[in-house]
C-alpha cells in the first residue's frame, strides 16, 4: 500500500480537528471572558532511505540524505491569555481583571475552580456567586439593605450601609496566578482548574502581585474574527488538498492494477 494513502489521511485528520478548534473558537466570540484556543502541530515519524554521509563509492559521502516523512498530528491547542477588551455594562456586580490574575470559585464538589468572568450575582443569603451560582473564594456577603457596592481596583469591597454617612470595607477579593497559564484545564461554564503543568495556584492582591479590578465592566472574549476565519480557509484547502492527494495516490494504484505483462 502507497504510503501517501495514510500520510494524506493523517493531514485530513489534523485539519478536521483544526476545523474543530476553529469553531469552538468562533462559537464562543461572546462568551465573557473567553480565551481562544491556537492549534499546534507536529511531524509524524520519518523513514530513512539514505543516511546523509553514508558511503556510497570510492570513499564518497552522502551529501544529503533520503527520508519521506510519514505525516502530521495536533499536537497541542493552546490557551492563548491575551486581555480581552472591557465592555461597560452598569452593572455594580460585573467586575473585570485587566492584566494577569483569576477570581477563585467554590464548586460544590469542595474544589476550587478559576475564572476570569466576573459577572457576579447576588445569592440569597447576599453572597456573591457566578450565573451558575457557584460562591466567589472567600465568600463576600453583601449586608441587607446596602444602597451602595463600591469595589477598589486593589480588591477591596466597600458598601453604603443604612444611617451611615461613609462607606465600611466587608472584604477582600482575592486574585490568583499560575506559572503557566496554558497548563490549566477548561472545565466548562468560564472556568479552570489547576493541572501539574499549570503548577499551584499563588494568591495575590491586586495592584500589588497581579492586575486590578475594574468594576462596571466585563471581559470579552479575546477571539479575533477575521484571523479565526482566515484560519479556517486555511484549514479548508489543506484538508481538500490533503483529499487529493488520496485521490491522486489511487489514480496511481489504478495504473499499476492495469498493468499487463
Amino acid at each position: 500500500m502507497m504510503r501517501s494513502l495514510w500520510t494524506a489521511a493523517s493531514g485530513m485528520r489534523a485539519n478536521q480537528l483544526y476545523v474543530d478548534n476553529i469553531s469552538n473558537n468562533l462559537s464562543n466570540v461572546n462568551t465573557n471572558a473567553f480565551k481562544k484556543n491556537k492549534m499546534e502541530f507536529q511531524d509524524l515519524l520519518y523513514q530513512n532511505l539514505h543516511e546523509p554521509g553514508s558511503g556510497i563509492e570510492n570513499g564518497a559521502k552522502q551529501p544529503a540524505g533520503l527520508q519521506v516523512g510519514l505525516g502530521v498530528r495536533n499536537v497541542a491547542n493552546q490557551k492563548i491569555f491575551n486581555q480581552g477588551a472591557l465592555t461597560q455594562t452598569g452593572n455594580q456586580l460585573d467586575i473585570a481583571i485587566t492584566g494577569k490574575g483569576f477570581f477563585q470559585i467554590l464548586l460544590p464538589s469542595g474544589e476550587v475552580a478559576f475564572t476570569r468572568d466576573g459577572a457576579f450575582k447576588l445569592a440569597a443569603d447576599g453572597s456573591l456567586v457566578t450565573s451558575n451560582g457557584y460562591s466567589l473564594e472567600p465568600s463576600i456577603t453583601i449586608p441587607e439593605g446596602a444602597r451602595e457596592i463600591n469595589i477598589q481596583k486593589d480588591g477591596r469591597v466597600l458598601v453604603m450601609l443604612p444611617g451611615a454617612a461613609d462607606l465600611e470595607e466587608i472584604g477582600q477579593i482575592e486574585l490568583v496566578k499560575f506559572v503557566n497559564e496554558s497548563g490549566l484545564k477548561a472545565i466548562g461554564q468560564n472556568m479552570y482548574i489547576s493541572t501539574p503543568a499549570s503548577g499551584e495556584a499563588e494568591v495575590g492582591q491586586p495592584m500589588v502581585d497581579v492586575g486590578d479590578l475594574n468594576q462596571y465592566y466585563i471581559e470579552a472574549s479575546n477571539v479575533e474574527l477575521v484571523e479565526e476565519m482566515v484560519n479556517m480557509i486555511v484549514a479548508q484547502r489543506a484538508y481538500e488538498i490533503s483529499s487529493k492527494a488520496i485521490q491522486t495516490s489511487e489514480d496511481m494504484l489504478q495504473v499499476a492494477n492495469g498493468l499487463r505483462r
